[in-house]
């Protein structure tokens, strides 16, 4: 299934490897794995090295069989947004009798013991973090800091990577009418090449308002518009009750009569097939952490190259097609045919 007849079969399934996600060797296993299940989109940061790795994961994706290539989306701002953000701290400010409750509630242990030349002291490994917040809270000492990522919106299409980027997503937050018309109008020039432009908002004030106020910026306006309604950003790893958030958010904005198609995020996870059951007018879901977390034991084994582990990579895909088989239907495709000297 392409992903457009999955988008207009509202069978849409988009991998959400993360707009603030750095590591590249999960990515590109990421999308290798997840290429290989039939997913319908993988959207990455918009950052050249890192959608290097992703279509470096789908090229080797297509030499194993790949049924289709799924479109590639960057993500962008409109502004300050948790999406789009990193951990930072001193780890020699940390209390020396501190429990370290941060360690434990980051989903890619991106806190942990860093070293270089002269010692060791507890800090973030930046590639790995991806903002979702968790640390910030459960800080004794309150001492945990976050410092914003920022992406040139038009750099990936000055060089040729911009050819082989098929979908933007643009992620605003309340109040944000005019930074969301700017944001449009300097990407107004590529538009035209894409073939989809996502919005991701969480559940806004005057929230139909503050949508129709962003339509009305739109212009060109795109092949394909996708509302990607965030129910609870970054927490479909948590537990199964995380997915009705966006469940209840994207029956409200259906309800609103938009153009285009409406689609979750923000809390989805294995739940989140039956509430797309229960409202088939939605067009599909996006899996972020859950999706990662599902198959991360496995790409840890895996190592740069997940394909060299034969039982890992066999064991990641079939996880991987599980849940994009239960978004869209249908038998599992077959797993390609792995055969290496012994």
């Amino acid at each position: 299934m392409t992903p457009e007849e999955a988008l207009r079969s509202h069978r849409w399934c988009k991998l959400i490897v993360g707009a603030s996600y750095h590591h590249v060797p999960a990515i590109r296993n990421l999308a290798l794995v997840y290429g290989l299940a039939g997913v319908s989109c993988l959207d990455v940061a918009a950052d050249p090295a890192i959608v290097r790795a992703a279509l470096a994961g789908l090229d080797v994706a297509q030499r194993w069989g790949m049924p289709h290539r799924p479109w590639l989306m960057v993500s962008l701002n409109d502004g300050e947004d948790p999406h789009f953000r990193k951990a930072v701290f001193e780890g020699d400010r940390c209390p020396p009798d501190c429990a370290q409750p941060c360690r434990p509630v980051c989903p890619t242990q991106a806190i942990g013991w860093l070293q270089n030349g002269t010692g060791e002291w507890l800090g973030v490994t930046a590639d790995l973090c991806y903002g979702c917040g968790r640390c910030l809270t459960v800080c004794p000492p309150q001492r945990i800091e976050t410092v914003p990522q920022t992406y040139d919106p038009l750099a990936l299409w000055r060089g040729p990577l911009g050819s082989e980027i098929q979908a933007i997503e643009i992620h605003t937050q309340p109040d944000r009418e005019t930074a969301f018309a700017e944001c449009w109008a300097r990407l107004a020039p590529v538009i035209p090449q894409l073939r989809a432009v996502s919005v991701s908002f969480p559940d806004l004030p005057d929230l139909e308002s503050a949508l129709r106020a962003r339509l009305a910026a739109m212009h060109p306006f795109p092949e394909h518009l996708i509302w990607q309604v965030d129910g609870r950003p970054m927490s479909g790893d948590i537990g199964r009750g995380t997915s009705h958030a966006a469940a209840k958010l994207g029956t409200r904005v259906l309800a609103m009569g938009l153009p285009g198609f409406v689609q979750l995020a923000g809390g989805t996870n294995d739940r989140t097939p039956q509430d797309l059951a229960a409202a088939p007018a939605l067009a599909g879901a996006a899996f972020g952490g859950y999706g990662r977390t599902l198959v991360a034991d496995l790409l840890a084994r895996g190592g740069d190259h997940l394909e060299t582990d034969a039982e890992a990579f066999t064991a990641a895909i079939a996880r991987a097609k599980q849940l994009v088989t239960a978004v869209q239907g249908g038998t599992p495709p077959s797993p390609p045919q792995i055969c290496y000297p012994a």
